[in-house]
């Protein structure tokens, strides 16, 4: 299987923030980067197609779904489509043409469907009408399952995606609705938001280990640590170095998990349920420096004005 990802964060030269790396010149970098669409979802009644969903949900934000470049650069599902809509502010040099544009079939990301031509398509908006969209969604047809394994597997150089988490997406997909819009189109991006959906992929994990599928479970937790890996990016003031140590420990604990899974160790399930349970604490103590995070819009906003180019 190989090894596990180290934390989600690399170094990103003069980016603080790896979202700063295509965000278009032109677009309000702040508003880009301290808030965030709300999502469309709409709730399933079958508990079995919920669960589907969340799996599919932590899987579309998890920085190890996509292979190849895009998996080294960190982007995810969610990059392109935000909150599971469309990102009109995502520029990535080489793949997009105009502003929320990109080229799926460019050899930068594919090593299968790079066809040698320069034809950046719009990026669709996933939670807009199911007509607009080129797949069908009908689940009897069942078109949007080989379509979203062909979309990791070749147009994106990732591995292959278990039986769950391939579903998972699809009914993730299915389930964003322009009925179920919020009446606030975004909302701030903050430790609350990113917490809440780090426990919303661990208890998608924890479900995925209780009926033996561990490689869910697994992809579930690195699902997770991309959201602390969102954080942490922000806590990179020497002020916050103690909260940032704590949201490091924390990750590495969640490693550990997976490294319990991997090896089909029974204490796995029980170190995902003790991390769900220390989480609130962890976030308390982040939520309490926020405001000297990059999570402020004004240190956003002065950190953007010295480092994005143009």
């Amino acid at each position: 299987m190989g090894a596990f990802p180290a934390h989600g964060l690399t170094s990103l030269g003069d980016a603080p923030i790896r979202g700063m790396l295509w965000v278009a010149k032109g677009a309000d970098p702040v508003r880009a980067l301290a808030s965030a669409p709300t999502e469309c979802l709409r709730r399933a009644a079958d508990p079995a197609l919920a669960a589907s969903v969340e799996i599919g949900r932590a899987a579309f934000r998890s920085t190890t779904l996509l292979g190849g470049q895009a998996g080294r650069a960190g982007i995810t599902c969610e990059t392109c489509h935000r909150g599971g809509r469309s990102n009109p502010d995502f520029l990535f040099p080489g793949v997009s043409g105009a502003p929320g544009t990109a080229d799926v079939t460019s050899s930068l990301f594919s090593s299968h469907r790079g066809n040698g031509v320069v034809d950046p398509k719009p990026i669709p908006d996933l939670s807009g009408p199911k007509a607009r969209l080129k797949v069908s969604q009908a689940p009897a047809e069942q078109a949007l399952e080989p379509f979203i394994h062909g979309l990791i597997t070749e147009e994106f150089d990732g591995p292959e995606p278990s039986p769950a988490v391939r579903q998972g997406l699809a009914d993730y997909v299915r389930a964003l609705s322009p009925a179920a819009c919020p009446a606030k189109p975004r909302e701030r991006l903050g430790v609350t938001l990113l917490m809440a959906d780090t426990r919303r992929a661990l208890t998608a994990a924890r479900r995925s280990a209780d009926i033996g599928d561990s490689a869910t479970a697994i992809a579930m937790i690195g699902g997770a640590r991309s959201r602390l890996g969102l954080i942490d990016e922000r806590y990179a003031a020497p002020r916050l170095a103690r909260a940032r140590a704590d949201l490091r420990a924390a990750d590495r604990r969640l490693a550990a998990a997976q490294t319990a899974l991997h090896d089909h160790r029974p204490d796995a399930t029980a170190q995902i349920a003790a991390w769900l349970t220390a989480s609130r604490a962890l976030e308390a103590e982040l939520a309490a420096r926020q405001s000297a995070s990059l999570f402020d819009p004004a240190r956003l906003a002065a950190s953007v004005k010295r480092r994005l180019p143009g």
